[in-house]
């Protein structure tokens, strides 16, 4: 939790600093692509604000009208985060940009501009790669790699920083051809067309950030190899027989939920399968990260088949 405060915290101080400058060059030159990054800036700052209220709120503790924690409204609020980047950022860029496609635009002295471009990427590079190390630190500890880290995690705001300023690398870049090009050429379909391009690159990263917290607000199971590891962890237990079923569910960032049928076997007594429940809970929670919730259910197989 501590880890993703960070890097939020960093990213949006990054973002704040580089709105402002992105702004200020962009009216001096009257370029759209860098009026869009300005906006794509904006629209990442009021994302970290949101992300971080997302962290606080899916950090507080359980309470009686709420027994399993607010998890969930990390997800809501990094889901809300990514609608700010769409509707922010997205919609902004590629309206701007076909404006000046089809109006036409008179761009003035580009040299402060390139200087805050070159600026930029810096100081996005330092928040990215602060992400990635936290990332790097997480696949680490689940032994998978980063890649199938950030497709598989349930801390969406770690997920969504790295997104964002990754599409934020790749934003400097366009803005800087579509300068380029319309400075070479003196056609405002380079700067227009950056422009849009930056809107769509932002749209695809929203979309996806959507999609995924929407999915875990939904209920959300654990990705088959942890259940497949869940399973093998409750086989492994002498007193049990079979797991008839198995079931997982995202409460929170780094929250899973495990719920199972587990057929006990007959020699072993009440007080047996009790221990051996007290037994599974620990050794779950101590081999599986993100464990804090596990149900246990005795449910012989016979009785399920009649």
């Amino acid at each position: 939790m501590g880890d993703s405060v960070g890097t939020v915290l960093v990213a949006g101080a990054a973002n704040l600093a580089i709105a402002l400058a992105k702004l200020v060059a962009g009216l001096i030159s009257g370029s759209a692509a860098m009026l869009s990054e300005a906006a794509h800036s904006a629209a990442d700052t009021v994302t970290e604000l949101l992300l971080l209220v997302s962290v606080r709120r899916a950090g507080k503790p359980p309470d009686r009208r709420h027994p399993f924690g607010h998890g969930s409204a990390g997800f809501l609020w990094a889901m809300s985060a990514a609608v700010a980047t769409l509707v922010g950022g997205a919609g902004f860029s590629i309206t701007h940009g076909w404006h000046t496609i089809t109006h036409g635009e008179e761009l003035q002295d580009l040299r402060l501009s390139y200087v805050v471009l070159a600026v930029s990427f810096v100081l996005e590079g330092i928040s990215f790669l602060k992400g990635l190390s936290q990332l790097r630190a997480e696949a680490g500890r689940h032994g998978i790699g980063p890649i199938q880290l950030v497709r598989r995690t349930s801390d969406t705001a770690l997920k969504a920083v790295l997104l964002e300023d990754s599409a934020a690398l790749v934003g400097l870049v366009l803005a800087a051809i579509g300068l380029l090009g319309s400075q070479l050429t003196g056609s405002a379909m380079w700067d227009g067309g950056a422009s849009i391009a930056i809107g769509l690159l932002l749209l695809v990263i929203a979309l996806s950030l959507i999609a995924a917290n929407a999915s875990l607000l939904i209920g959300q199971a654990a990705p088959p190899q942890k259940e497949m590891e869940i399973r093998a962890l409750l086989l492994a237990q002498p007193e049990v027989d079979d797991v008839i079923e198995l079931l997982t569910m995202y409460l929170g960032p780094g929250n899973l939920l495990v719920a199972a049928r587990v057929d006990f076997c007959d020699e072993a007594s009440a007080a047996g399968v009790e221990i051996a429940c007290d037994e599974i809970d620990l050794r779950l929670r101590e081999c599986v990260p993100g464990i804090t919730q596990v149900f246990l259910d005795p449910t012989p197989t016979r009785h399920r088949a009649s």
